[in-house]
């Protein structure tokens, strides 16, 4: 990239760039690039396979979807905590 393409780049994002700061970002930017560049080149056809995991690793790790209390347990507690009450429902302030 050139000090143009800098210019350029910094008009479309609107950012005040002088003209030195142009030419360091092009420096680099150059260099990453260059770096980008020799990574893509690296091949990866003898990295390690480890292959498909065997039917004894395959396992659900979540747990079952029940209710983990039963039904209005903490109900009072809770709502002794509520600042402001109406009919038994926690009161609000309207939203929309």
């Amino acid at each position: 990239m050139d000090k143009g393409e800098i210019e350029k780049l910094a008009r479309l994002t609107r950012l005040a760039v002088s003209e030195s700061e142009a030419e360091a970002f092009a420096k680099d930017i150059e260099k990453v690039l260059g770096y980008v560049s020799m990574i893509q080149k690296i091949s990866t056809e003898e990295s390690v396979s480890f292959g498909a995991p065997s039917a004894d690793a395959l396992y659900n790790v979540m747990r079952e979807d029940v209710e983990p209390h039963e039904s209005g347990v903490h109900t009072e507690a809770l709502m002794a905590e509520v600042p402001e009450k109406e009919n038994g429902f926690m009161k609000v302030k309207k939203i929309l």
